[in-house]
C-alpha cells in the first residue's frame, strides 16, 4: 500500500494526503512515511500538518454543511442524525470528565477542553483531529479555548504513534520493518472500512430521546 500511494502522490503528498483523510489521520500519515523512507521529524512534520487542515475545516464547516444539509429534503433526516450523533458524543465526552473530577474545582469549560485533549492525543481508531473538533463543535467551545488543545493532542499522539514507528525500524532491518509498518497501514485502512460501516449503522438508527418513549406508550 505504502508504494502504492507513494506512486500516485508522492512521498510528501502521499504523507498529507493520508494524514488528512478521516479515521486514518495522522496515525496513518506517519506509518506511509516511515515506510516511504522520510525521516522521523519529516514524517511527523507532514502527517501534523495534514490533520491539522482536517481541523479548521470540521471546526468552521462543520456546523454550517449540517445547517444546510437539513435544508435539503431528501438528505435532511441523515444530516439531523449526523448531528445527534456528534451531540451525544459531546455529552458523553463531558460526563466522563465530570465524572473524574467529581472533586476537582475545575471550570466546565476546563472540563470540556481537557476532555477533547485526551481524546485527540489518544491514538486509536475513532479518536483524532476530525472526531475530536467535532465534539468541540457541539460542546460549544469557542475557537480560541479549541484551537491549543486540539493541537497539543494531535501532537502527542503523533510522538506516540512516531516513536512506535521508530523502534519497529530499530528492531528489525529495513525491509522486514517497512512490510511491517505496511501490514500496519493495511489494518488500518481495514478498520476504517469497518467503523466506516459502524457509524454509518449507528447514525442511521439513531434515534431522538423522545422517540423511545413515544414508542414504548404506543406499544
Amino acid at each position: 500500500m505504502t508504494e502504492f500511494f507513494a506512486n500516485i502522490f508522492g512521498n510528501i503528498w502521499g504523507t498529507l494526503v493520508m494524514s488528512f483523510f478521516p479515521l486514518i489521520e495522522l496515525k496513518g500519515g506517519i506509518i506511509f512515511a516511515r515506510g516511504a523512507s522520510l525521516g522521523f521529524f519529516e514524517a511527523l512534520g507532514l502527517a501534523y500538518a495534514g490533520s491539522t487542515l482536517a481541523f479548521f475545516l470540521v471546526f468552521f464547516l462543520l456546523q454550517p454543511i449540517l445547517k444546510l444539509l437539513k435544508k435539503i429534503k431528501f438528505v435532511k433526516k441523515l444530516a439531523e442524525k449526523v448531528e445527534l450523533y456528534f451531540k451525544d458524543k459531546a455529552m458523553e465526552t463531558l460526563e466522563k470528565r465530570q465524572q473524574k473530577n467529581k472533586n476537582s474545582k475545575i471550570s466546565e469549560t476546563m472540563l470540556k477542553v481537557l476532555g477533547v485533549f485526551i481524546f485527540v492525543a489518544i491514538p486509536l481508531p475513532m479518536t483524532g483531529v476530525w472526531t475530536g473538533t467535532a465534539i468541540a463543535v457541539f460542546l460549544d467551545l469557542k475557537f480560541k479555548d479549541v484551537v491549543l488543545p486540539v493541537m497539543a493532542g494531535n501532537l502527542v499522539a503523533g510522538l506516540i504513534i512516531s516513536l512506535l514507528a521508530q523502534i519497529c525500524l530499530w528492531i528489525w532491518d529495513y525491509a522486514t520493518a517497512v512490510f511491517v509498518l505496511d501490514i500496519i497501514l493495511y489494518a488500518l485502512f481495514g478498520i476504517a472500512v469497518i467503523l466506516l460501516v459502524v457509524f454509518i449503522v449507528k447514525v442511521l438508527t439513531k434515534k431522538k430521546k423522545g422517540d423511545s418513549t413515544v414508542q414504548s406508550k404506543n406499544d
